[in-house]
């Protein structure tokens, strides 16, 4: 378990190129509380007054992390048309998740809404492992640095580079495999990632991206932050649910905010890894190579890069995502 004072710690590249700290807003998604109970529970320990805003949506307002927003997740009525998917929605509410979503976050932030987590598991809250159908994750909205290349390409590389191995040793929910909602990318794109490298252009960057991956659901979605740059470039991609914001979208994490030993904290780490691997330029170049050379042949199972790709970061001191304090 990580110490509280070294809980949420700092990125690589804490700051903005304005000089204020990078916020992180969250997505959490739950079962087994509805969302006026939730609401509920944020005020209580978070303060502020939990007001309805309609049959399913709640907001806190005047907490001492600012605003949160409570509501049923309909993201599965926006899923393929699969017999999953019809099963799912037949069970309604047992299976749809409640979210709650917090206005962008400092450390203290963070903290506190981890704390916050602890009194929903007592409460009941559920997460992926709390049922059959139950596919909850929690997303993460790391502001970025700045809208220039080098506060982006070098993470989207990291992240590429090293999602199967984060998929390895971290495994998530296997109903969160089977639903659509964080697929791993393609590997059309990661070569053609690796190939641009981590001076390419921001435009070239997301052409590939657009090109290769033309979807929200992915574990790392960049679609808000490119929406926020350039929107006309990708305006082919853009749906009425993409809302441009200066924010990686990380939605790899599962929530398993029913498990006493899981954190917010945890999920934290995962990203700090892959800023880690991007402010790295050996560990970069060591692991692109790497990459092209186990993917030249025959596709090889994901597992088998996950392996390798392990094995560079822990000879680099990289591999503490989920682990112990760096």
């Amino acid at each position: 378990m990580v110490s509280p004072e070294n809980s949420f710690a700092p990125l690589p590249q804490p700051d903005t190129a304005e000089g204020g700290p990078r916020l992180t807003g969250v997505e959490i998604e739950l079962g087994g509380l509805d969302e006026a109970r939730c609401a509920e529970l944020c005020a209580r320990h978070l303060g502020g007054v939990a007001r309805q805003v309609d049959e399913a949506i709640w907001q806190v307002e005047g907490s001492r992390i600012g605003g949160l927003k409570v509501y049923l997740d309909t993201a599965l009525r926006h899923a393929d048309k699969t017999a999953l998917r019809d099963a799912a929605l037949s069970l309604g509410r047992e299976v749809i998740p409640v979210e709650i979503v917090t206005d962008p976050l400092d450390r203290d932030g963070l903290m506190a809404l981890d704390d916050l987590r602890e009194a929903l598991r007592q409460a009941g809250a559920l997460g992926s492992g709390g049922g059959l159908f139950f596919g909850f994750g929690v997303h993460l909205n790391v502001q970025v640095a700045s809208d220039r290349a080098e506060a982006i390409v070098p993470p989207l590389l990291a992240y590429a580079l090293i999602e199967d191995w984060l998929r390895t040793a971290n495994p998530i929910d296997q109903m969160r495999r089977v639903l659509p909602f964080a697929a791993p990318y393609p590997r059309r794109l990661v070569r053609r990632l690796i190939a641009l490298g981590r001076g390419a252009r921001l435009g070239h960057v997301m052409d590939a991206y657009v090109q290769e991956a033309p979807s929200r659901n992915f574990g790392l979605d960049m679609l808000p932050v490119f929406a926020w740059i350039d929107a006309a470039r990708i305006e082919s991609v853009l749906t009425s649910a993409t809302s441009a914001r200066p924010t990686f979208h990380f939605r790899l994490p599962d929530c398993r905010i029913d498990e006493p030993g899981w954190s917010l904290d945890r999920e934290w780490r995962r990203w700090r890894t892959v800023e880690r691997v991007a402010a790295n330029a050996d560990a970069l170049a060591e692991l692109s190579q790497g990459w092209d050379a186990a993917h030249a042949g025959v596709p090889l199972p994901r597992a088998f890069w996950a392996e390798r790709c392990g094995a560079v970061l822990t000879q680099r001191g990289l591999a503490d995502a989920g682990g112990g304090p760096a």
